[in-house]
């Protein structure tokens, strides 16, 4: 396996356990992870609308980069660069 492929592996490996995080982190319909986590950081009035559009930038950030590494892997695994070049 080349360097290229295990630096994309340990890169996926964090950033699918930070997406993994981040969504148990959100709020659902009743009161969720993020309820018992962050009802320390923030009151109900001071600002849990902004806590939750991080949240979610943060979500899209982490699976993006976790497609991408999927994407890259798929084009050069086992080789380590792509096919026919």
């Amino acid at each position: 396996m080349s360097p290229l492929n295990i630096v994309l592996l340990v890169i996926m490996a964090i950033s699918a356990v930070f997406t993994v995080i981040l969504i148990l982190m959100h709020s659902g319909k009743g009161t969720g992870v993020s309820d018992m986590i962050a009802s320390s950081m923030y009151n109900a009035t001071a600002g849990s609308g902004i806590w939750e559009r991080n949240l979610d930038r943060l979500t899209i950030i982490f699976a993006v980069i976790f497609g991408i590494c999927i994407c890259v892997m798929a084009l050069t695994f086992p080789v380590g660069t792509i096919a026919g070049m």
